[in-house]
Formats: C-alpha cells, structure tokens, sequence
C-alpha cells in the first residue's frame, strides 16, 4: 500500500473514484459561502480508494474511546503531532487555526470531528470577546493535584456547529454553561474522557436490563464565574470539576419529558433509582480504573428531579 505524501503538498485531492469531498469545516474558520462547493482538503494525486482508507480508519478507530462510541477528538493548539491525521486531511493552519474540522462520514464510515481549541491566552480580563469566563481557583498558583490547572483552551461553540455530536449520544451544546443565551460564540471545556465514561455507564445499564437511550446532561461545563454564583454552605464546590470539563449532572430520560425515569420498576421515582445509575458507574470503573471518579446522588427539590453526579477526576470520590 502507498505512503501518503508528506510535506506541504499534505493531501491535495481525492481519487476521481471517491467522488465526495474529504471534509467540511463548521464554526470557527469555516469556509466561506463562496467556497461551499470546493473540498476543504483535496487528497494528493497519489492516493487511492484504499490509501484513504489506511489513512482514516486506523487513525480514527484509535480516537473512538474505550467505550467505542467517541466522534470527536479535541486537539490543543500546536499539539497535532498527538493527532496527525488532522493536519494530514486539513493542512498545517488547523493545528492554529481553532475550529471544527469535520470528516466526511462516508469516508470516515461514521461521523467524526477533529476540534481544533483556541489558546487560553486568548482570555483576557476574564472574558474572550463578549462571552464571560472568569478565572479558574488556580489559575495564578500551581496546584498540587495537576487535574485542578487551568485548561490549555477552549472548544468555541458558534450557532452552526452547536450539533455537532461528539460521541454517538451527546453534542456539543449538551455541555454548554447554562447562561448568557444571547452570546456568540460560546467557549466550553470538555475532556473525552467524561464522554467515554457517560457512553460506557449507558452501555453498562442497557447490558444489565436498564433502557438507557437517552442521558439528559443538567449541567455539564460550568464557567467559573457562572460556578462562583451558587458557591456557599451546601451549595457548588469552589474548585467544582464542572469548571474542568470533565463532570457532568446526569439522569436516564427516554421519554425526554424532563425527569429521571423510574429505573427500577417500582413505579415510584426517587434515589432509589440514582442508586441504579450509580451501581452502573461502580461497574464502569472496576471495569476501567482510569476512568474513576466522583459519582454523587442528589434528591429531588423544587426546581429539578432526582440526579447523578458523574466525573472522571481521576481519583474515587461518593456523595
């Protein structure tokens, strides 16, 4: 099989044969309308049918996950020697350039995007552009656990690329802060491996006799000044793993009316039915102990229904 042309020509056209376009970019440096109709990263002459494939398929099968079900890799800027395959399809400036770099699932066999982050550094005075961030508990000290630093970037979230599905279940805008609806773009800080956890703790339901179609997401990524505003006795955590993209508020909702749905039969639904969800996420980590982390039953009260807390802070932690 032939070794893809490496250097600037990258990857100019696909084979005649392919008849498609590689890839389309959304969000953040998408291309213009007058561009709609060209492909964003013609394959080089020398590519076949079957080098597209090599190229695609090994290198996108090893970013799908422990639970398989991963769509999306996030990249930080200039680190695309951890993930060549982006700058392989899109050229030297998506490693810089952040954005969503979508492949097409005809060629990938399934839908997958590459997201380029914008750098931390663009924060400035707590804000990038209009959106307001805030500042990380840590952002001007070291911590002694490395999993309380500040993000290396920011996925930035614009009205068109808000659906894109970064595993088989969730998108981008299930994550988003719960506010400043009006503004555009938004930024969120998602870690893969929350995603992995949340499709593997659905798979482990279905597996023991739980429908788990749908996990509605109540709060995922929580800016920190969004975070500071419930901090207090019985309220948010300062140092909230919300703020680190990788915990998410959860409940099974099938019949999506809003409300976690009576998980075990008994046709009540209470905690009682959390303790379903959390006895899944207890089988989910002895399965994979580099998944483990918080998991944090919580009642109902007059605002929301019955939920669970799931993160992947790297270390055992039970509410």
């Amino acid at each position: 099989m032939k070794a893809v042309k490496s250097g600037a020509s990258h990857l100019r056209r696909v084979s005649a044969a392919v008849g498609l376009a590689v890839a389309t970019v959304l969000g953040a440096g998408a291309a213009r309308p007058s561009d709609a109709s060209k492909p964003v990263l013609p394959l080089a002459d020398s590519v076949t049918v079957a080098d597209t494939d090599f190229i695609l398929g090994p290198s996108l099968d090893s970013l799908a996950g422990l639970s398989g079900k991963l769509r999306a890799r996030f990249v930080a800027p200039g680190d695309d020697l951890q993930v060549p395959v982006l700058t392989q399809l899109f050229g030297d400036s998506s490693a810089r350039r952040p954005g969503v770099y979508a492949v097409s699932e005809a060629v990938a066999g399934r839908p997958f995007a590459l997201i380029t982050l914008r750098p931390f550094a663009d924060k400035k005075n707590g804000r990038i552009g209009s959106y307001r961030i805030g500042s990380w508990p840590f952002e001007r000290r070291t911590p002694s656990n490395p999993r309380y630093a500040s993000p290396v970037g920011f996925i930035e979230v614009t009205p068109e690329n808000q659906d894109t599905y970064v595993s088989e279940h969730f998108r981008l805008r299930d994550f988003l802060t719960k506010d400043q609806h009006a503004v555009w773009p938004k930024y969120l800080v998602l870690d893969e491996r929350l995603l992995d956890k949340l499709e593997l703790v659905m798979l482990e339901l279905s597996r023991s006799g739980v429908p788990a179609q749908h996990l509605h997401v109540m709060s995922g990524f929580r800016t920190p000044q969004y975070n500071v505003k419930g901090v207090g006795a019985g309220g948010r955590a300062s140092a909230s793993r919300h703020q680190y993209g990788d915990a998410a508020d959860v409940f099974v909702d099938n019949d999506r009316n809003g409300r976690l749905d009576d998980l075990n039969g008994d046709g009540r639904v209470n905690t009682a039915d959390v303790a379903v969800m959390i006895a899944a996420v207890e089988r989910v980590e002895r399965a994979y102990p580099e998944l483990v982390g918080g998991a944090g039953t919580y009642r109902a009260n007059s605002a929301h229904g019955p939920f669970v807390h799931i993160d992947a802070r790297g270390n055992r932690a039970r509410w």
